[in-house]
């Protein structure tokens, strides 16, 4: 478990280098006392770990900048790697200058080694387009975060939380999409997929688990329009771009309340997933070993 005395820990992603696996997390500091204040204070940690349960602390991977889109606060992203060995890490950010938790954008940073991160966006990577994207008059959006960037197809794709503004609230949750031939450059792309139950498809991923390629991402029990006690949900597809149809999603049932949660490949080739217990602790749980099978992900005792 990676739990801190000093810092809240929610949402989470991951960055596999080969010998050590790397927990990227929002933190905040427990003294501000309400954790509702947390999302305007957070940072970028870092740790490692051969386990995925044993982890080692580093310097906080990024914080926000002095000026800029992303001076107030940075939210949940992903981390790839391009074919010259550098390291992307893709955030969400908050601007003081904007509208708070309202106004969100996209940026990123590079590493050769990451942990050592340096900005290379000044300005945001890709903004939503209100023929696809819900937005406000001036160009913001308070639901256009989590980028999750994979290759497939021979290029780069972003997967981009954000909602369809014509579908009825909390059934208006879909996953913008964006497309870039060098990780730095991005034009955006009609949705990846179509509005169904949910009203947000938050800190998505794409993986491929026994040759059956999923989508997963989380939706808090509030913003379902159909509503479960379920947090984290998947949908079965053909490719590492679907097509994905949310209307088929199902949930992961062995921990309900399982948020925000990285699937992980161990070394053994089995899976587990992360992430933290909402409403219960601001903590990264110890791995909970999954299994596929029979297109269910179910919990399952862990490799002796």
């Amino acid at each position: 478990m990676l739990t801190s005395r000093e810092d809240w820990i929610w949402d989470s992603w991951t960055a596999d280098d080969g010998e050590r696996h790397h927990l990227f997390f929002l933190k905040a500091p427990r003294r501000l006392g309400d954790p509702d204040l947390r999302h305007e204070a957070a940072r970028i940690g870092h740790a490692s770990s051969t386990d995925l349960t044993e982890w080692e602390l580093h310097e906080d991977a990024l914080g926000p900048n002095d000026t800029g889109f992303d001076d107030l606060a940075l939210w949940t992203g992903s981390v790839a790697r391009s074919d010259d060995g550098v390291w992307r890490l893709y955030y969400t950010a908050l601007s003081t200058a904007g509208g708070g938790v309202k106004d969100q954008r996209i940026g990123m940073a590079e590493s050769d080694d990451l942990t050592t991160w340096r900005r290379v966006a000044d300005e945001p990577l890709v903004e939503p387009d209100p023929c696809h994207y819900t937005m406000s008059a001036d160009g913001s959006s308070e639901t256009w975060r989590d980028p999750f960037v994979f290759r497939a197809d021979g290029g780069w794709h972003m997967l981009i939380t954000a909602r369809d503004p014509t579908a009825e609230r909390l059934f208006d949750g879909v996953l913008a999409h964006a497309r870039s031939a060098d990780m730095r450059h991005w034009e955006l792309a009609p949705p990846l997929t179509e509005p169904a139950q949910f009203g947000q498809l938050e800190v998505s991923q794409v993986r491929c688990v026994d040759g059956q390629w999923l989508l997963l991402f989380t939706c808090h029990p509030d913003e379902q329009g159909e509503r479960t006690p379920f947090c984290t949900w998947y949908v079965l597809g053909d490719s590492p771009l679907g097509p994905w149809d949310v209307s088929t999603a199902r949930p992961f049932e062995g921990e309900p309340n399982l948020f925000a949660a990285p699937l992980v490949q161990r070394r053994d080739g089995s899976w587990c997933f992360l992430g933290f217990i909402d409403r219960a602790s601001f903590d990264i749980v110890d791995p909970i070993a999954v299994e596929l099978r029979g297109g269910t992900l179910r919990r399952c005792a862990p490799a002796p």
